[in-house]
């Protein structure tokens, strides 16, 4: 997801949760989460909020540009496309679990250093988050979503994860962070850390093409 098209996607889910309206706020949230959102109240759509825009950064900022450095546009494009087919048919539920396993594995393969780099960016652009990122990151059910993610709820020093729905069936999830869950005012401060950890990235890689 793009940087222009996740501000839009948040933004669309945070106005109308920080106006009450939670009918509305389950729609948005709904069009960029692949979790059942229908009884979802405040705190568990700025959760699915929050750790789409943390994953988000990494699968579609940070990995799209790591792999362009690596090879060139080559890569990038093959970056896409395995996110792409990992984001449709890589689930671990029942209907995908022997379709999609190729297309998750190799994602867990392609974002493995991208997220650890998406990390290590998010906590200096939220002025913290590292002993939580480092303590509850390898508690996540993917290898790589826990990095950004855990990174976001020691920023934000709010909880992510926690128990979930996909297509019906329950998914028991870890706990990420300490204290409460986020909240609609939260949604605004993680879309700050994203931006600066954009810019803190692009810093980088100008600072790298420059010594280069």
């Amino acid at each position: 997801m793009a940087q222009r098209s996740l501000d839009d996607h948040v933004r669309a889910v945070s106005r109308p949760l920080m106006q009450g309206d939670v009918g509305a706020a389950r729609i948005a949230v709904a069009r960029i989460v692949g979790r059942y959102t229908d009884a979802l109240e405040e705190s568990g759509i700025a959760v699915a909020a929050t750790e789409s825009q943390a994953e988000s950064f990494c699968d579609g900022v940070v990995a799209p540009a790591f792999w362009f450095l690596v090879a060139g546009l080559p890569d990038l494009m093959i970056c896409k496309a395995v996110n792409t087919a990992d984001s449709m048919i890589g689930h671990r539920d029942t209907h995908y679990l022997h379709f999609g396993w190729a297309a998750a594995r190799t994602d867990d393969v392609v974002n493995f250093i991208p997220a650890r780099i998406s990390g290590l960016l998010i906590c200096p652009a939220g002025w913290g988050g590292w002993r939580i990122m480092l303590r509850d990151a390898p508690f996540h059910a993917s290898p790589n979503g826990g990095w950004p993610e855990a990174a976001m709820a020691g920023v934000l020093r709010r909880k992510l994860g926690g128990p979930v729905c996909y297509d019906g069936e329950p998914a028991h999830r870890a706990w990420l962070g300490d204290g409460s869950a986020p909240h609609a005012a939260d949604l605004q401060r993680a879309l700050w850390v994203y931006r600066r950890a954009c810019l803190l990235m692009w810093a980088s890689l100008g600072a790298l093409a420059w010594l280069l």
